[in-house]
């Protein structure tokens, strides 16, 4: 049975492609020695057998978290017979720096440009002629959830098994995001070609060395100021409501047992009702205020800007965001 591994970015249609080339033949489990999720089915083309194997999400190969480090492991192990990279139609920029990582580890790498209907109403027109050519592999166009370019895609993983091919010389990361801006601004056409190149300048402002940290710096600073500033007066006003709760519980609870009292009122009503008045404003502030963020695309940016410095303590740039989470949190109980 030929064995294919499936990669691509989070959101990119990954999951709806797996399923549209199984179907109903497939099963999830765990990696070995890993609490991340794997997904492996079957599907037979030409009389021929292939095992899709699904490749946990991720940005980068950069080996900093147990997505990153289960993908490049399974690359780096020979054991697939073909690398498909799925990529987003409408933000293939993004995508090809991952491309560009699969193709140093294996020669046997086919492109799946995903999304092409979606990419179409907004106006974005992809080259894959082109792309492939610069590139020097496969790419097939698929829009998944309609269930278009599939038998192409199957054609060209039976081509891709039987050939042979080196993997790609190394690169420094800045010489991959430069190409995969030199590729993409190549290739990708349409009313929005004008917009890609706005947000291109805006990626080197947002990541730049000199405006990367200062903006990230701003940006959280509000983010916190107004989580805090914002949770401040539904904290008091949930505390107040539950300490007239809480007298009119002692009221009901006068005649009882000290220890059954205590344990009712103190160590579970009032425990709960502070974490509750305490926590539930600043989530409820918080949280979709990092989605805007990360809606916006402005979270990926702030990862790349800080993975170098991560990576001295061994840590990925990901890692940032949690720690400002945890701030957030701890600046707000302190009120």
């Amino acid at each position: 049975m030929n064995r294919v591994a499936l990669a691509g970015n989070p959101n990119v249609g990954k999951s709806t492609l797996f399923n549209a080339l199984t179907g109903m033949r497939q099963h999830t489990g765990n990696w070995a020695g890993k609490t991340v999720s794997t997904a492996r089915g079957e599907y037979v083309y030409q009389g021929q057998e292939y095992q899709l194997v699904d490749l946990p999400g991720t940005y980068s190969l950069a080996a900093h978290s147990q997505e990153e480090a289960v993908a490049r492991d399974y690359i780096e192990s020979g054991q697939a017979d073909a690398v498909v990279v799925v990529c987003d139609a409408t933000c293939l920029e993004r995508n090809l720096i991952l491309v560009l990582q699969v193709m140093e580890l294996t020669g046997k790498v086919l492109v799946c440009v995903n999304l092409l209907d979606e990419a179409q109403r907004l106006g974005v027109e992809v080259d894959l002629p082109a792309l492939s050519q610069r590139l020097g592999v496969p790419v097939v166009g698929t829009a998944a959830g309609r269930q278009e370019g599939l038998e192409e895609l199957k054609g060209a993983i039976a081509r891709l098994v039987r050939a042979d091919a080196p993997a790609a010389p190394r690169r420094e990361p800045r010489e991959r995001v430069t190409l995969a801006e030199r590729y993409a601004a190549q290739v990708v056409r349409g009313e929005r070609a004008d917009r890609l190149r706005r947000q291109r300048r805006l990626d080197r402002l947002l990541t730049s060395k000199t405006t990367g940290i200062p903006i990230m710096l701003l940006l959280f600073g509000l983010v916190v100021w107004l989580t805090v500033a914002g949770a401040n007066g539904p904290s008091a006003l949930l505390t107040a409501l539950f300490a007239r709760i809480g007298d009119g519980l002692e009221g009901l609870l006068a005649g009882a047992p000290a220890w059954l009292s205590g344990i009712l009122l103190d160590g579970v009503y009032r425990v709960t009702a502070w974490v509750v008045a305490v926590m539930l404003p600043p989530m409820a502030i918080f949280f979709p205020l990092f989605t805007l963020l990360e809606d916006l695309g402005y979270l990926p940016r702030v990862a790349f800007v800080m993975d170098h410095a991560f990576q001295k303590c061994r840590a990925c740039g990901k890692q940032c965001l949690t720690m400002c989470m945890a701030d957030m949190t701890l600046r707000h109980s302190r009120q």
